[in-house]
């Protein structure tokens, strides 16, 4: 378990509610390995582009962008913070931990720009989750279940930018507040582990606290 290798640093009261708090996890699977992500049948072509994407929590997330047109992978992941190769219990529980730089539950969209683009995957992503919620997302409390973009290209960020303020604009007529997204160019994407890809595929009921607003994305926005 290689939560031990940052312990050094904590306080033991901080330890303490760490070590209690490991065994109520709904997921703790300390078995499970890292980096293995669930193949996906559809074949990814050369010229494939990918954008990261936090909405809450990475098994929600993963369904959700994987239905939409024209996206041919999706992997759940950790992203957006300052640490090396964290696991599942680092990210969840790094309030406790000192040093444990902020990631976020995401997962990377991998499409065929060819069959779908940026922006309509982008629109697929305020849809699907409610962005003006800061550090939360449904019954999801912390700041690794932030709404967040990160982008590799430059491009991309622009998109994010422009469909962001489309949909806020939207968002404000049904009087939601303003939205809280985080973006930003990617740092680094950390592959989950093992267990957490497809998870709803292969947990139909398992939970998923993830909902849009319900508003939908203007048309030629």
């Amino acid at each position: 378990m290689r939560i031990c290798r940052i312990r050094l640093h904590m306080v033991p009261a901080a330890a303490a509610v760490l070590a209690s708090l490991l065994f109520l996890s709904a997921c703790n699977h300390s078995s499970a390995s890292k980096g293995s992500a669930v193949s996906k049948p559809m074949e990814i072509p050369e010229n494939a582009q990918s954008i990261v994407l936090g909405m809450g929590c990475f098994w929600g997330a993963e369904k959700r962008m994987s239905a939409l047109p024209g996206v041919v992978d999706v992997v759940s992941g950790y992203a957006g913070g300052d640490f090396a190769d964290p696991t599942y219990k680092e990210v969840i529980y790094s309030e406790y931990l000192p040093g444990v730089v902020n990631h976020a539950e995401v997962v990377k969209v991998v499409f065929d720009p060819v069959a779908t683009s940026a922006e309509k995957v982008l629109i697929g992503f305020w849809q699907s989750h409610n962005p003006t919620q800061g550090d939360r997302q449904g019954n999801d409390r912390g700041s690794q279940y932030r709404s967040a973009v990160y982008f590799n290209d430059k491009a991309h960020g622009d998109i994010a930018l422009r469909t962001r303020d489309v949909y806020q604009q939207a968002l404000s007529s049904e009087g939601y507040g303003p939205i809280t997204t985080e973006i930003a160019p990617l740092k680094e994407f950390y592959t989950a582990e093992e267990y957490h890809q497809d998870y709803l595929v292969k947990n139909p009921n398992g939970y998923c606290g993830l909902g849009g607003t319900g508003v939908r994305y203007p048309e030629g926005g």
